[in-house]
């Protein structure tokens, strides 16, 4: 048995995947010991070239195919086939910037005891458009993630799985199963979950931080934020404990935003109370865009606001849509069976 497998799971990934792939395969850790398994979701571009390319330098570079295209079903895929003793999830438009990743994963595993780690995924792209660093800059901040999440941490602990683990021991899939193929985003924090109620530990590690790449566009933070609304939506229609009130700020209070003029057109005096929220949050939002903007450009600074309202809106839009799809499924099955 190997020590350590790490799972790619990958779709049209062509203009980042061989980075990637490289700060993988030239860790500090023997090659023998460990495998980089990528699973492809039928890629329509150089992605799988790209891989086969790199495959002939490096026999443990393994290649496989996913059907279903679902990064749930790639991670399932990988798991089945892994050989090693730990599992990690790397996206591939991702970059590990230590070439000690393998060593230290594998340390943490020993010393701590963990079932699983979390670790830190800051936004920290090297030359940055002023929108990615406007992303990288209000998603780090309070105002723009989950503040139950620790992906932003810098502080080794003990935390609670749902939101930061990414690596796991082999016998844990056997304890909590597979990732469920339902879910097309948030499958990491549905599975989480579970890892949770089983009462599993997490140890969180900077030692373990990877780095992203922020989206270039409005159009691509909000698609994001969406798909990231839908699937907690999906989890919530599977196990409502699930539901945390951060995760039900932006949907309720872009709802709010939406329907309440509706019942002010009704009575009038209700103006006065939502055009009051409206500053409040305007305030809340320009205030905390101008504290962060303190270190940045112009041309970043009168980003960050746009960022937040899209980070906020992506993310409720996401939210109902789901939850709208979620009731109609439930109207439809006691139509059935009625």
């Amino acid at each position: 048995m190997l020590t350590v497998s790490v799972i790619v799971p990958i779709r049209n990934e062509a203009k980042s995947i061989a980075a990637t792939l490289r700060t993988l395969l030239q860790q500090d850790y023997p090659s023998n010991d460990f495998e980089v398994i990528v699973v492809d979701g039928f890629s329509t571009d150089e992605t799988v070239a790209t891989v086969r390319d790199l495959q002939i330098d490096h026999p443990n570079l393994k290649l496989l195919y996913n059907p279903l295209r679902y990064s749930s079903a790639a991670r399932n895929i990988g798991v089945r086939h892994m050989a090693g003793k730990y599992a990690v999830i790397v996206d591939g438009h991702c970059q590990v910037p230590d070439r000690n990743y393998l060593r230290n994963l594998v340390e943490a595993f020993e010393t701590t005891g963990a079932d699983c780690l979390g670790r830190p995924q800051p936004l920290d792209a090297p030359n940055p458009t002023p929108f990615q660093k406007a992303v990288a800059t209000a998603r780090a901040s309070r105002l723009g993630h989950n503040p139950d999440s620790d992906i932003f941490s810098n502080e080794a602990k003990f935390v609670p799985p749902q939101n930061t683990a990414i690596a796991y021991r082999r016998e844990l899939f056997h304890k909590v199963g597979l990732f469920d193929q339902a879910f097309d985003a948030c499958e990491d924090v549905e599975f989480n979950h579970r890892v949770y109620e089983a009462g599993m530990t997490c140890y969180f590690t900077p030692k373990l931080k990877v780095v992203y790449h922020p989206r270039g566009s409005w159009k691509a933070l909000f698609t994001q934020l969406g798909r990231y609304g839908s699937g907690r939506a999906r989890l919530a229609a599977k196990d409502r404990k699930s539901l945390t009130l951060p995760a039900l700020v932006p949907p309720m209070w872009i709802m709010w935003l939406a329907l309440a003029p509706l019942v002010c057109l009704l009575y009038s005096p209700l103006w006065f109370a939502y055009l009051g929220l409206v500053a409040l949050y305007l305030t809340t939002i320009l205030g905390g865009s101008a504290w962060l903007a303190r270190k940045q450009s112009a041309a970043v600074a009168w980003r960050i606001p746009l960022v937040f309202f899209g980070i906020h809106a992506g993310f409720a839009w996401g939210f109902w849509r789901e939850a709208g799809s979620q009731i109609r499924r439930s109207l439809r099955f006691k139509t059935v069976t009625a």
